[in-house]
């Protein structure tokens, strides 16, 4: 393993670096928003829903202008300089800010710049190491995403801790910033051929091969299931977790998906993307049933949550390194715009038919109806998708 690990292009770890440094900083200051919303810029939940829901579609539709762009121009550095450029100008901004428009305006930027970056970077992550190490190549890329995804909180609650001023932590925000552009700069792209010759912007999916696609549907339908975590969050809540634990669960959860993301994603080149895909899928569906059954708080709880990082370690990596293995090359960052924004478009039914259920019935059929999804889409997965013959077996 770390042989393989050393063996890795300079590009990958590169690009890793990047990641951990821009969600420290994003998940530093992510938990300090709906403080300062409400501390300093007066507003409520109200204000917090529309701003989010505004960032977040944009992000998700970004992602595929910009994939369908890279595969125009063959250059991924640019999108990712605009995109972590973005959202690092707008992070220490809010310090300056005194209404919550202002907000909406810099999440705004920041979800542009992350709608800007991700396809192309993932194709560059893809392009750089040879289809027999992709699973190792992105689960290393999702292990320095969930270390920044760990770092961030505790920073933040050792600033908070310490007293220093929510504007102060804003502005500091602006070093990481600096790191991120500067380490983008370094990035040497391997060389992909010209560019096509000009032909009208498309990004039609049906130009997409038809495993693909197949796949994108299976994405989907475990996407309408897999709604936001804060209701795991909330459902521990209510088993009788302190508030003051939830951020330290969540803080483990992440450790245990860096800690495993690269040998379990590593393990899809050996074995095959869709056999642990589908083992990942399956179990989600253990997790979710447990979750809505569970009766009270104690260790089973917290070993539950443990085991959700090892579903994350288990897909994260390895949906994206299937996604190269089904895509053609000059068709990659597409195909990565298309995962995101269907990926990302299907958050806020979930998240709203999740809500719903678990008002309306009870935590047990929200739970079930999640768990359902996955089951389904594992089947798929299993019986329809198959095996993409490009896989890499040993």
């Amino acid at each position: 393993m770390f042989t393989a690990l050393k063996a890795l292009p300079r590009t990958v770890w590169l690009v890793g670096a990047i990641s951990f440094l821009n969600d420290g900083a994003s998940d530093l200051l992510y938990p300090l928003i709906p403080l300062y919303l409400s501390a300093v810029l007066m507003a409520g939940p109200r204000a917090l829903g529309l701003i989010e829901g505004i960032a977040e579609a944009t992000a998700s539709l970004l992602k595929l202008f910009s994939g369908v762009l890279m595969d125009r121009t063959r250059r991924a550095r640019p999108w990712m300089l605009l995109g972590y450029g973005l959202a690092g100008l707008g992070r220490p901004l809010i310090a300056f800010i005194s209404t919550w428009p202002w907000l909406l305006v810099i999440r705004f930027s920041d979800r542009v710049g992350k709608g800007l970056r991700s396809a192309p970077r993932d194709a560059l992550l893809a392009g750089s190491v040879d289809p027999s190490r992709r699973g190792l190549a992105f689960g290393l890329h999702r292990a320095m995403d969930n270390a920044g995804a760990v770092v961030g909180p505790l920073v933040a609650s050792a600033l908070l801790a310490a007293e220093v001023p929510l504007r102060q932590i804003f502005l500091w925000s602006a070093i990481p910033a600096v790191l991120c552009v500067l380490l983008t700069l370094t990035i040497k792209e391997s060389p992909t051929g010209p560019a096509p010759p000009h032909t009208p912007f498309d990004w039609r999916l049906g130009a997409l091969p038809s495993p693909f696609r197949r796949y994108l549907v299976v994405v989907a339908i475990f996407t309408l299931g897999n709604s936001s975590n804060l209701f795991l969050l909330l459902r521990a809540r209510e088993l009788g977790v302190p508030a003051a634990q939830l951020p330290l669960l969540w803080a483990a959860v992440s450790a245990v998906a860096m800690v495993f993301s690269t040998p379990l994603s590593g393990l899809s080149d050996r074995i095959g993307r869709v056999r642990l895909l589908r083992a990942g899928y399956l179990a989600y569906v253990i997790f979710y049933l447990l979750m809505g059954h569970l009766a009270q708080n104690g260790l089973l709880l917290f070993a539950l949550f443990a085991f959700y990082g090892l579903f994350m370690a288990a897909t994260e990596g390895v949906e994206k390194a299937l996604v190269a293995d089904l895509a053609p090359t000059g068709q990659r960052g597409t195909a990565f715009g298309w995962f995101s924004l269907t990926t990302g478009a299907l958050l806020l039914p979930a998240s709203l038919v999740f809500g719903w259920l678990y008002e309306v019935a009870s935590p047990a059929v929200a739970f079930g109806f999640s768990a359902s999804c996955a089951g389904v889409a594992t089947l798929l997965l299993w019986r329809w998708v198959g095996v993409p013959p490009i896989e890499y077996h040993r």
